[in-house]
């Protein structure tokens, strides 16, 4: 036991550290390149901070771990969007660029709503059980290949705004903290998880709930550490970039490679948690709209935490 808490407490202190260095080399590269941050965010940073949910997804795929494949990545885009946002935004309001407002965030919506009618097999077209199958995957990941479509595309036609000028570091110390980041990132989030998984089946906690909470709470450290560093440097591009990147990828990249490898049966029961996420993507949006700045407040990032803290306490009782 013991040994156990000191691995997931390790993991946490590799997580955390090599979530400074990632956005420090981010922010170094986006300056040197004159690419937004924005489209650093949604590329480089959060496909590296997805990297433990694509561990834990595609092992737990391997292993034919239903509940886990589901858990984790619906259980994480919750984390994502009412915990890391909730979190970054009470400790400096986040300003959300105007492009993601109209494309990217939707663009999560959508793959939230996805995966309701590819699982709901029972429901919406009276099949026998509620699978989601091999061709849902490649589906899922059709949507993944449009999405880094418009991402280049607008790399190349430079309608997105840049970088903001500013000192940027050489590019082998730049390299450095890219890679040493995401090192810290994978190998921290790897034995928070793993540990944390041991610890959970230890005390006996279900296969759902563990995926639906330690799983995706763990896996989702990276981004709510690379996340919070960012909007405690005030670079908010970089902090909901990673956020919508991440949940983007989390769901057409890494649940479509997971669905290739190994289909996966789905419990209704996940229903509540996908409609938590859809009304989370709706409030995100509203929250935009509402005040004189496109940007979540304070009390709107209080708002998230409390609905979540709310959601697990009934998940768990």
């Amino acid at each position: 036991m013991i040994l156990i808490l000191f691995l997931i407490i390790l993991g946490f202190a590799l997580i955390i550290k090599g979530a400074d260095f990632l956005v420090k080399g981010a922010s170094s590269l986006a300056r040197r390149y004159n690419v937004s941050e924005l489209i650093i965010g949604l590329t480089i940073v959060s496909i590296g901070t997805s990297a433990p949910e694509m561990v834990v997804n595609l092992i737990a795929s391997v292993k034919g771990y239903n509940d886990v494949v589901l858990g984790n990545i619906i259980g994480s885009n919750n984390y994502n969007l009412y915990i890391i946002l909730g979190i970054s935004a009470i400790l400096y309001p986040v300003t959300i660029h105007r492009s993601m407002i109209l494309k990217e965030i939707p663009y999560t919506l959508v793959a939230a709503f996805a995966v309701l009618l590819l699982a709901n097999d029972v429901l919406l077209f009276q099949e026998k059980d509620n699978m989601l199958s091999r061709m849902d995957g490649f589906i899922l990941l059709a949507f993944f290949v449009l999405f880094m479509i418009y991402i280049f595309r607008h790399l190349q036609d430079g309608s997105v705004a840049t970088a903001d000028a500013g000192a940027y570091y050489s590019m082998p110390k730049t390299l450095l903290l890219l890679f040493g980041g995401l090192a810290g990132l994978v190998i921290g989030g790897k034995l928070a998880v793993d540990n944390a998984i041991k610890l959970a089946q230890m005390l006996g906690v279900s296969e759902r709930i563990i995926g639906l909470t330690i799983v995706a709470a763990g896996s989702s450290l990276p981004e709510l550490a690379t996340s919070v560093m960012a909007a405690y440097r005030k670079k908010s591009d970089i902090a909901v970039g990673n956020v919508v990147g991440s949940s983007i990828m989390n769901i057409f990249l890494i649940l479509a490679l997971s669905l290739i490898i190994s289909p996966a049966r789905y419990q209704m029961s996940f229903n509540i948690d996908l409609t938590l996420l859809i009304v989370g993507t709706i409030l995100l949006l509203f929250f935009t709209y509402t005040g004189k700045r496109a940007r979540i407040d304070r009390w709107e990032g209080i708002l998230m935490l409390a609905i979540f803290i709310s959601y697990t306490i009934w998940l768990l009782k």
